[in-house]
């Protein structure tokens, strides 16, 4: 058996409590209150519009400036024809007549370049307007003036607000004509409600759709603004992790070192003296601790699947062997070596090989059959490397493949661990160019050199 709660709001003041009906009630007329009748008459002038679109971007001078105020020209455009109409086909006589009853057509659609909403109520005001000074009884309850007046307002108003106020628009305007038709037609045999009815619906349906289709483009290209930083910022952590994982060799590596060298140095001197022996001793116990840390501290970074590789690090004595693996794949690069070919410090030696091995994978990946070339510079300051490629040859049937930008991440994130410069971009021969200088302090036998 199964029982059924009902909850019933109950009124601040105590009472009968209310059904649901009343509280759709109750909000619809909130709505149209916020939407029509509160600060109706606010000042909201008409923004110029953006000149960076498809066909405006084509102009050029004054043009191109002219082109900002387009809405405005498309406003006083209706404006002229609901003059028009309100002058000349609504039936009044000439003279001062016909133009006030232009004048009272016109100034509403004016009105909506600065008070939209307000705009709207003078439209509907001057429709009776029209009906009395008006000498044709064939169009009921919308003269020819008035009928080109109220269209155009509900649209340019819809278009400057929001779809629900669209919706309130019409239903004042349906209300309006109800009212007329039954009420206030006197033996009008033709009315034209249901066409302005029509009209209006189909005009403000299509103002409406586009409203919803700009907002919806609006929260894609605001998600795609979002997700490509979060790819970017991910990215960026994953490749800073990596050159942690490939690092820890090299800095464990050098804090074994320390240790065991602490360890032994005690003994290699007759007799030490005991704060000699003490020194050692902390310091073996600080290189061991900084060890520890440093394991601890990659555990946390390490993926659960990651395995440390069996074999050493690579240095640049391994890029011939780099260099063949490519080249099996098809791509023709070649290598030339300038200045005192010297050994670096070990992550020097790390990073610029991966960086030469990630420049060589982005060639293959971005232009299949170019040719590459790879130039390493051994200079008094460091060491600087340019890797190269040509363009895509013409008629190639391999198309390139698009990457996930890691590439160009990590390397930069490397030449900005060792305080390096690099610099990227296409050549003007069609091709691609990485640059890359890393700066090595000058140890003896290099101030020697």
């Amino acid at each position: 058996m199964t029982e059924t709660t009902q909850t019933r709001t109950m009124p601040p003041g105590g009472g009968a409590p209310r059904s649901p009906e009343y509280r759709l009630s109750l909000g619809a007329l909130q709505g149209l209150r916020q939407d029509l009748l509160q600060d109706a008459f606010a000042y909201r002038p008409l923004p110029k519009t953006a000149t960076d679109g498809p066909l405006t971007r084509r102009l050029r001078g004054r043009l191109r400036e002219y082109a900002a105020y387009a809405p405005h020209a498309v406003v006083t455009a209706a404006a002229l024809l609901a003059l028009w109409g309100g002058s000349v086909a609504s039936g009044t006589s000439d003279g001062p007549l016909a133009w006030l009853s232009g004048l009272v057509c016109a100034v509403p659609v004016l009105i909506t370049l600065v008070r939209p909403v307000g705009a709207f109520w003078m439209s509907m005001a001057a429709t009776p307007v029209m009906a009395a000074l008006g000498s044709s009884w064939s169009d009921w309850p919308w003269l020819p003036g008035a009928f080109i007046c109220h269209l155009s307002v509900l649209v340019f108003v819809a278009i400057r607000t929001r779809p629900r106020t669209a919706a309130w628009m019409w239903a004042v305007t349906a209300l309006y004509g109800f009212l007329a038709e039954t009420g206030f037609s006197g033996g009008h045999y033709s009315t034209n409600s249901a066409p302005m009815l029509v009209l209006s619906a189909l005009a403000l349906l299509a103002v409406s759709v586009w409203h919803i289709r700009r907002q919806a483009r609006q929260e894609v290209t605001a998600q795609q603004t979002v997700t490509a930083h979060e790819r970017s910022r991910r990215t960026l952590l994953e490749e800073r992790t990596t050159i942690a994982r490939e690092l820890h060799d090299v800095v464990a590596h050098h804090m074994s070192v320390v240790a065991i060298q602490a360890e032994a140095a005690p003994y290699r001197v007759e007799n030490p003296p005991e704060e000699l022996e003490r020194a050692f001793a902390t310091i073996r116990e600080n290189a061991v601790a900084a060890l520890t840390e440093l394991r601890r501290v990659l555990g946390v970074v390490r993926a659960e699947d990651y395995e440390a590789p069996d074999a050493p690090q690579p240095t640049l004595a391994d890029l011939d062997t780099l260099l063949a693996n490519v080249r099996e794949a098809g791509l023709t690069v070649g290598k030339a070596v300038t200045g005192a070919v010297r050994e670096l410090p070990p992550g020097v030696e790390l990073s610029a090989y991966r960086i030469v091995q990630e420049a060589l994978s982005n060639t293959l990946r971005h232009a299949p059959g170019a040719t590459a070339r790879v130039e390493v510079s051994y200079v008094l300051g460091g060491l600087g490397l340019r890797v190269v490629n040509g363009p895509i040859p013409q008629g190639s049937l391999v198309k390139p493949s698009p990457g996930a930008g890691h590439g160009i991440t990590g390397m930069r994130e490397r030449v900005t661990m060792l305080n390096g410069e690099m610099t990227t971009g296409p050549t003007d021969e069609g091709g691609y160019e990485v640059a890359v200088f890393l700066p090595v302090t000058a140890g003896p036998s290099e101030g020697d050199a």
